[in-house]
């Protein structure tokens, strides 16, 4: 799989670009390897649902996380391009509370390697974007949760061009520190 891998500024998030092959017919990639990602990314980990969403621009989705049954998930953008966000949910890390956001394209073909702890959401930044993601574990809607994606506590910087297009249950999403945290 040749890839780069960076960790972020909460380093369990990690960004991973793999190695593109490209001439005048087109690009070839390998988008997901298990033997590489066990060595460079995250050990102990296997995905056993993937999930494909499409959006419209200034469209959010999330902060969402499940407080058990935790999902990891590796995302990642086909078309166009979002502002992808994690966030530390884990009260005994040195980051609780923390974010990083990093712009995920199909132009950049970067990944983002978001553990199992951590909300997650992204906005769309492009026309449209169809986002795709691999998760660890499987949904459970009795054990999902959100978190309010302009908490002022939080602080994230959404790149946003136009007034954000929501969800009703992630309007009503509670304050970080109303929310379900992990121990």
């Amino acid at each position: 799989m040749a890839i780069q891998v960076t960790p972020t500024a909460l380093p369990e998030v990690k960004i991973i670009e793999p190695k593109c092959f490209g001439d005048d017919r087109g690009f070839f990639y390998e988008s997901f390897n298990a033997r590489e990602f066990e060595e460079r990314v995250a050990p102990g980990y296997t995905f056993v649902q993937d999930n494909h969403s499409r959006s419209t621009q200034n469209v959010i989705r999330g902060l969402h996380y499940q407080i058990e049954h935790a999902q990891g998930k590796l995302v990642r953008v086909i078309v166009g391009k979002v502002f992808d966000v994690a966030v530390d949910m884990r009260r005994n890390s040195p980051n609780f509370g923390k974010w990083v956001g990093v712009e995920l394209s199909v132009e950049n073909r970067r990944q983002l390697w978001v553990p199992p702890g951590f909300a997650h959401g992204f906005a769309v930044l492009s026309d449209a974007a169809e986002f795709l993601y691999k998760t660890t574990d499987y949904w459970y809607q009795e054990y999902e949760r959100s978190v309010l994606w302009n908490d002022p506590s939080l602080s994230i910087k959404w790149p946003l061009t136009g007034e954000p297009k929501l969800a009703a249950k992630d309007s009503a999403a509670p304050k970080f520190v109303d929310a379900d945290h992990y121990n």
